[in-house]
């Protein structure tokens, strides 16, 4: 038996009875094709979640009955991934993984090697949409309450600030001597947990020098060297199991 598909909303309906129109309710009349009887699930993207069961279908809406309510507390630690831009596809395909796996927050990062480039203008804005669109259909295709926020891009000088302020920092790097498995009681229970991803050239020394003077700790992941797009969705799943993300 599949799970309930989840369906953002601007705000969780007040009373029994609901309509799911607009993009949403298009997408559930007319490529879910939901029937009378299924179940949904209707999410805010701050925690709030709703039960519901549809009533009636239109030609882009669903009618539905809205029972059970709950909050769900956000992870701890909140993990803020900090991923280089990456060329083509694989930048979306890094946010939507990592969305999947479970991160909090996305901060584009401008890094000396990238080869993408996201220039201030239509251009960098039309990239920045493809990301925030993708992360908010990832987040409905793995059932999340909490929907990523995907930041405006941020430069190193930024990320290091960005650093210092949190209450852990790591950079996947695979020159490190610490494999990030062995920091078990080390990473933080609470605040955020700042999660560094270089572009595929790697993150150079001057900006390994500014971030580690700023409080980061570089890490590695195994014996692998994994790609730009696809190291943040394995750090993720580790530091699932490392702090209380899990349980």
């Amino acid at each position: 038996m599949s799970t309930a598909p989840l369906f953002l909303v601007d705000a969780l309906p007040a009373g029994d009875h609901a309509l799911l129109d607009g993009p949403e309710g298009r997408h559930a009349a007319t490529v879910k094709r939901l029937r009378t009887g299924e179940a949904v699930l209707l999410a805010d993207g701050r925690g709030g979640l709703a039960h519901a069961v549809v009533t009636a279908t239109g030609r882009d809406t669903v009618e539905l009955t809205v029972g059970e309510r709950a909050t769900v507390a956000p992870p701890a630690p909140r993990v803020v991934l900090a991923q280089a831009l990456v060329k083509g596809d694989r930048g979306e395909l890094a946010v939507e993984m990592a969305t999947e796996a479970g991160v909090d927050v996305i901060l584009p990062w401008r890094a000396a090697r990238c080869v993408a480039r996201w220039d201030d203008g239509p251009r960098g804005e039309k990239a920045l949409a493809r990301w925030r669109s993708t992360v908010r259909e990832a987040a409905k295709q793995a059932r999340r309450p909490w929907l990523p926020v995907v930041e405006e891009p941020v430069t190193t000088e930024a990320l290091a600030r960005r650093v210092a302020g949190a209450a852990g920092a790591l950079v996947l790097h695979e020159g490190a001597a610490a494999p990030l498995a062995e920091l078990t009681g080390e990473l933080p229970a609470a605040g955020d947990l700042l999660l560094v991803v270089g572009p595929e050239g790697g993150v150079t020394d001057a900006e390994i020098a500014a971030l580690t003077a700023a409080g980061a700790r570089p890490v590695r992941l195994g014996h692998e060297v994994l790609r730009a797009s696809t190291a943040a969705t394995v750090a993720l799943g580790a530091l699932g199991v490392l702090t209380g993300r899990w349980r």
